[in-house]
C-alpha cells in the first residue's frame, strides 16, 4: 500500500490542530471575553493600566535581559576557548556542560540554593542577583552550544587570510570572527532571553518569589481569573513573536554580511 505526501502529513495537522490551533483558540477566547462569555477589551486596558502587571513585565525584561548578558559574557569565552584552543578531549569538556542539564532540575536548583544559602545566610537579601545566578544556571548551556556550533564550524583558512593580509589578532576576531559567529549568537540569546522572562520556577525554589511573568499568570489562573490571565500570557506569546520576526531578519542580514564578507 502506498502512501502519498499529504496522506503522510494527515497525523501532523491533526497534531497541529488539537495541540497547537485549538489551545490557541481557547486563549484568544478567553482573552477577549468576560466572566459571562461577552466580547470585552477591559482585559487588554486592564493590562496597560495595573501597575501591577507592567511592574512585573519591566522587572521579567530587566531579569530576562541581564541573564543574557551575563550567559552571553561567559559563553561566548568558554566556546570560543573550546574551538581554538589547543585542548585535548573536546568532546568530553563539552559532555561536562550538557551533563547538568541530564540531572533533575528541581536537583540543580536545590543543590544551588543550598551553597548560595552557606554563603549569604538569608537568599532574601539579594533576590535579584540570586535570581541571576538561579537563572544563569540553568540556561547556560543553551548559550554555549549555538555559539560552540558556529566557531566550530567557521574556516580557520579566513582568520590565517585576515592574518595575511596584516589584521593582529584583535582585528581578526572582530572583523571575522565575531561577525561570522552572530548566528550562534542569535540563538544563544532567542533561547535565553525568552524562557527567562517565563520560568518563575527558579525564584519559588530560591526564595518564593513572585515576580515574573510565568508566575503573574499561573497567580492568575489559581484565582480563577482565566479571562485576565489569558490576555497576559497572549501579550507576551505576541512580544515572542515580534522578537522572533527581529531575530528572523537579524539571521538574514547576518547571513548576507557573511556572504559579502566571504
Amino acid at each position: 500500500m502506498r502512501f502519498s505526501r499529504k496522506t503522510l502529513g494527515i497525523p501532523y495537522a491533526v497534531f497541529l490542530l488539537l495541540f497547537v490551533v485549538a489551545p490557541l483558540l481557547v486563549l484568544f477566547y478567553y482573552a477577549f471575553t468576560n466572566g459571562q462569555g461577552e466580547f470585552t477589551l477591559r482585559n487588554l486596558t486592564d493590562f496597560f493600566t495595573d501597575p501591577n502587571t507592567l511592574g512585573t513585565l519591566f522587572y521579567s525584561f530587566a531579569l530576562a535581559l541581564t541573564t543574557t548578558a551575563v550567559c552571553l559574557l561567559l559563553a561566548y569565552p568558554t566556546a570560543y576557548i573550546l574551538t581554538t584552543g589547543r585542548l585535548k578531549k573536546n568532546t568530553v569538556l563539552i559532555m561536562i556542560f550538557i551533563m547538568p542539564m541530564w540531572i533533575n532540575f528541581s536537583l540543580r536548583i536545590t543543590a544551588l540554593k543550598e551553597i548560595l544559602d552557606l554563603i549569604e545566610g538569608n537568599l532574601a537579601y539579594h533576590p535579584f542577583l540570586n535570581s541571576v545566578i538561579g537563572m544563569t544556571y540553568d540556561f547556560l548551556p543553551f548559550m554555549i552550544l549555538p555559539i560552540y556550533n558556529t566557531l566550530a564550524k567557521m574556516d580557520a583558512s579566513l582568520i590565517e587570510a585576515a592574518k595575511d593580509l596584516g589584521a593582529n589578532d584583535r582585528h581578526a576576531f572582530l572583523r571575522v570572527t565575531l561577525p561570522l559567529s552572530l548566528p550562534g549568537i542569535i540563538s544563544g540569546v532567542s533561547m535565553v532571553l525568552l524562557p527567562a522572562m517565563t520560568n518563575y520556577v527558579v525564584l519559588d525554589m530560591l526564595y518564593n518569589s513572585t515576580y515574573i511573568m510565568g508566575s503573574l499568570i499561573g497567580s492568575y489562573f489559581s484565582a480563577y481569573n482565566w479571562n485576565g490571565g489569558s490576555m497576559i500570557a497572549l501579550i507576551l506569546l505576541g512580544i515572542i513573536c515580534i522578537f522572533n520576526i527581529i531575530n528572523d531578519d537579524d539571521r538574514g542580514e547576518t547571513a548576507k554580511a557573511g556572504g559579502a564578507l566571504l
